[in-house]
C-alpha cells in the first residue's frame, strides 16, 4: 500500500495527542488522600492512564467496576480531575510541529478517544484544539467504544473518506485492534502510556513511532 493513499490522520488524545499522565495522576492521588491513603507514584500510574479511569480506580484502591463502592469513588476521582483538566496537560513534545505541517500539507486530522464528551470538549477548547481538529469522536459519542471500529468508522463519515485512506495512531491495543477492525493502517505510539512488560509485537500494528515527529518520517516515506 502506498503512503502517498492516506489523506487522514486519526489520533487517540491521551498518551498519543496530548500528554494528560499529570493531571490524571493528581487527581488520582488527590483522590487517595480523601480517603486517608498515600500518593502512588507517578509513573505507576502513568503505565494505565490509556487503559482508562476503571483500570487507574483499580490502580489506586483495588475496586473493580462491580464493587459497590466503585461509583462513589469514580465520581470523586472525575470530579478532581475536571476541575483540573488543563493545569498540567500539554502535547506531546514535537505535537504541536507535526498538527502545523498536517494542515500546512493538505493532511486532515481529527481525534478519536473514549475519553467521554463531558472531559474531552473543555480539554480541548482549554488547549485551542477544538477549532483546528476536523472531527472529534468521544466514547460516549455512539454506543459503542474502543475496540470496536465503529468510533473509527463514525469518523470516517464525519469526513466523508474510506477508511483506506486513514491512519489512526494510539498507545493501547484496544486502538491497535479498532484500526485495524476499521480497515485502517495503524500506528502505535510507544512514547505514551504503556506498561514496560507489553509485547507491542503482537498487537499487530503497522509501524511503531517513539517520537511525534516520527510520524511525518513515517507519511513521507513514500510506501509501506
Amino acid at each position: 500500500m502506498y503512503l502517498n493513499q492516506i489523506s487522514t490522520v486519526l489520533f487517540d488524545l491521551d498518551g498519543t495527542l496530548i500528554d494528560t499522565a499529570p493531571d490524571l495522576a493528581y487527581a488520582l492521588n488527590l483522590t487517595r488522600s480523601n480517603y486517608g491513603l498515600p500518593p502512588i507514584e507517578f509513573n505507576d500510574i502513568r503505565q494505565v492512564v490509556s487503559l482508562g479511569g476503571a483500570a487507574m480506580i483499580k490502580l489506586a484502591f483495588n475496586v473493580e467496576k462491580t464493587d459497590a463502592e466503585f461509583p462513589e469513588i469514580r465520581d470523586k476521582f472525575l470530579s478532581i480531575y475536571s476541575d483540573n483538566i488543563h493545569t498540567h496537560s500539554k502535547l506531546f513534545d514535537g505535537m504541536e510541529n507535526v498538527i502545523n505541517t498536517l494542515d500546512d500539507t493538505g493532511y486532515r486530522w481529527g481525534i478519536v478517544t473514549n475519553k467521554p464528551e463531558w472531559l474531552t470538549t473543555p480539554l480541548l477548547e482549554s488547549m485551542g484544539l477544538d477549532k483546528r481538529v476536523k472531527c472529534v469522536v468521544s466514547g460516549d459519542t455512539l454506543p459503542y467504544m474502543k475496540p470496536s471500529p465503529e468510533p473509527l468508522l463514525h469518523a470516517c463519515k464525519q469526513l466523508q473518506c474510506p477508511a483506506d485512506v486513514c491512519v489512526y495512531i494510539g498507545d493501547a491495543k484496544r486502538d491497535i485492534e479498532a484500526g485495524c477492525a476499521a480497515g485502517m493502517l495503524t500506528i502505535i505510539a510507544t512514547y505514551g502510556y504503556i506498561e514496560e512488560t507489553t509485547i507491542l509485537d503482537e498487537w499487530g500494528a503497522n509501524s511503531m513511532i517513539s517520537h511525534p515527529e516520527e510520524l511525518l518520517e513515517w507519511l513521507n516515506n513514500g510506501q509501506l
